[in-house]
């Protein structure tokens, strides 16, 4: 078996009659998208969005455990993670304020059910809400949101699942100050850390450097690319910088190329020198986004991915 295995974040539209829609709408269309990944090499899934709400899959398949059955058909292996965050903050869902956080619990706990009974091995998270709605951000509101997941992250672990924290360059936990002020107030066998290349290097900070800062505690990779570094505190802007931001039409792209700013060669020796051994997750997110001249292709797009990954990382480690 090898070191490295690939899985790939359900964020996917395909063109339809009536525009882009997600295949998660209908099981046809779903059907088409799991077979397209699974016949590239990928073994697993990570779900977010509709995907991860139970009721859903009750309702798509008949129940979570159905759903696993349809994705195994086709030659998807399993889920490895699930997504749950609150990126807008409101009364009952404000890590950095204690009040919230028994309801945030409470959600989380559900979650994990609902994972555990998919087969997951991780719960992926954003541990705070945009940074506009959190600043300024306090050593106090940092300790709130440590405090929270770790809580959160003992829970999980009754179901076999561990929580990773994921930042978004716009997340209130975005420099490398505050990430080691989180991850040194929280608990390490709870609280693990998910790496996101190219909301990193959007953030202005170096995923190499984050990785062998924080390999101990690394659970999972988002690997996808990006041009642009947010010089002009984008993250800043209400409601959601990834829409609003005049500076650039597209944040993501594809690994390979022509312009990416994410070193992905050294990540993958950084990653063998500490023996890795687990799931790298591609993903697309918002890849038709940016206007006409930017639009991408989905599925083009997790063809060169992969191709990359085959001929390139690889090569470095497998």
């Amino acid at each position: 078996m090898t070191n490295i295995r690939w899985s790939y974040q359900t964020h996917w539209m395909q063109d339809s009659p009536r525009g882009p829609i997600s295949p998660d709408l209908s099981i046809k269309h779903l059907d088409r998208f799991i077979k397209q990944i699974a016949a590239i090499g990928f073994e697993g899934i990570d779900i977010i969005g509709v995907l991860c709400i139970p009721e859903y899959l009750n309702i798509m398949f008949g129940s979570p455990k159905k759903f696993l059955e349809f994705i195994k058909e086709r030659g998807i292996e399993k889920v490895v993670s699930g997504w749950i965050a609150y990126a807008w903050m409101d009364a009952d869902h404000a890590p950095h304020i204690r009040s919230t956080h028994d309801k945030i619990y409470q959600d989380c706990e559900k979650f994990c059910k609902f994972l555990s009974s998919l087969e997951a091995e991780y719960m992926v998270t954003m541990p705070s809400n945009t940074y506009w709605q959190v600043e300024p951000v306090t050593d106090e509101k940092i300790k709130n949101m440590a405090d929270c997941y770790n809580r959160v992250g003992k829970m999980t672990m009754n179901y076999g699942i561990r929580m990773a924290c994921h930042h978004e360059f716009w997340c209130a936990i975005r420099t490398v100050k505050q990430l080691d002020k989180f991850y040194k107030w929280t608990d390490p066998e709870y609280v693990y850390y998910w790496l996101d290349t190219a909301q990193t290097v959007i953030a202005g900070n170096d995923p190499v450097d984050l990785y062998l800062r924080f390999h101990d505690r690394c659970a999972g990779f988002h690997f996808k690319d990006t041009h642009h570094i947010d010089t002009k505190r984008d993250y800043r802007l209400p409601p959601d910088p990834e829409l609003m931001a005049s500076t650039t039409k597209r944040w993501f792209w594809e690994m390979g190329t022509l312009g990416g700013l994410v070193d992905f060669p050294e990540l993958m020796k950084a990653i063998r020198e500490y023996n890795f051994r687990g799931w790298i997750t591609v993903e697309h997110d918002k890849a038709y986004w940016g206007g006409p001249d930017l639009r991408g292709n989905y599925a083009e797009s997790t063809c060169i991915a992969k191709w990359y990954i085959d001929n390139v990382l690889s090569k470095i480690y497998e």
